[in-house]
């Protein structure tokens, strides 16, 4: 397999001087921009992590006419297992500004941290989940260090109705997990293709079987070799070991551990309340992850708990970035109404 990986993938010095103009490609393109606190584009500018006790990378969006005599509401984006802040960089920033300028959004700032294992993202220890685990201590990473370096930086607003977590796939897992634990400091929540129930199965203990209000349980032990993806374009499957072993391990307690950072979990845990949040969640029904199931048993739950949950629906969507952007004009019409106070004259 790791022979494989090396045949496919060009070098790692390769990518890295290619990568270092895609700052200045991609700034030339927005009316905002984005700073850099990375090691990605020829100097090291990365903040340091308390937590993690390492410098990790970020990048920070600042909309157009950025004032620091004014106060912007902050949205942080979190990126998908596999991924690092490059996704941010090179797939979402323009989008975020179009949507400023468009008028969809109003001005806010974007933080985009880096949530990978190494530093860059991996496919033997591909997820953190933002989530203090075996792997590292990744929510205090988020929010703790990432949010002082944020709101010491830069002119934020207070209040928690001006803050939004925002992800895609493990990174909208991530949002919900972080969003309802830290609901004191968040208000609004979205999720693209989120693993919002990693704990799914059917009443059989079936992991890749739609859901079904009538037949559906919890998985209860490790199952290093489950499948539970098959990615589109993709020479491997990806396994239940890939995604969490490194997390939680291999023991008994495996799933208790996971149930600790399991949004439909979290949601019991911490006694979410109708109202408390504005939550939203888009998915695809092809998804190869089979979000599908764990999308829809968590919004049963949800529904039990009378809390209202945002939907954005694509039958035929993907576990893919083509997906996500199908999905993301739905999801910016469902924020807009959300932050419309925060708009400036």
């Amino acid at each position: 397999m790791g022979a494989a990986l090396l045949l496919l993938a060009p070098s790692v010095r390769a990518i890295d001087i290619d990568f270092r103009g895609e700052l200045q490609r991609v700034n030339r393109c927005l009316q905002g921009q984005v700073l850099d606190f990375t090691n990605n584009h020829g100097a090291d500018r990365r903040i340091w992590s308390p937590a993690l006790c390492a410098k990790r990378d970020l990048y920070v969006y600042v909309p157009p006419g950025f004032d620091r005599s004014k106060k912007y509401p902050l949205m942080i984006f979190l990126h998908g297992a596999g991924q690092d802040e490059k996704f941010f960089l090179k797939s979402l920033a323009k989008e975020f500004d179009k949507a400023i300028v468009d008028g969809k959004l109003p001005p806010f700032i974007v933080a985009a941290p880096d949530g990978s294992v190494f530093g860059r993202p991996s496919f033997f220890k591909m997820a953190t989940f933002w989530a203090n685990t075996d792997a590292g201590r990744y929510e205090d990473y988020l929010m703790q260090d990432v949010w002082a370096f944020m709101m010491d930086n830069f002119p934020i607003l207070p209040e928690r109705d001006a803050h939004a977590l925002i992800g895609v796939s493990m990174g909208g897992s991530a949002a919900f997990t972080q969003g309802i634990k830290h609901k004191d400091r968040i208000k609004t929540v979205v999720g693209f293709m989120p693993a919002v129930n990693m704990r799914w199965v059917d009443c059989r203990g079936k992991f890749e079987t739609p859901f079904d209000p009538e037949c559906w349980g919890w998985r209860t032990q490790m199952k290093p070799f489950e499948i539970v993806g098959r990615p589109k374009n993709m020479l491997f499957k990806i396994r239940f070991a890939n995604l969490y072993g490194p997390l939680v391990g291999y023991g008994p307690d495996a799933m208790e551990r996971l149930s600790r950072f399991n949004p439909i979990e979290v949601m019991d845990q911490y006694n979410l309340k109708p109202g408390e949040l504005n939550l939203y969640i888009a998915y695809g029904g092809q998804d190869e992850f089979n979000m599908g199931a764990q999308v829809e048993s968590f919004l049963h739950r949800a529904k039990e708990r009378g809390i209202v949950v945002g939907v954005g629906y694509d039958p035929q969507g993907r576990h893919d970035e083509a997906s996500a952007r199908k999905l993301l004009p739905q999801a910016l019409d469902w924020i807009s109404p959300k932050l419309d106070r925060y708009r400036m004259p």
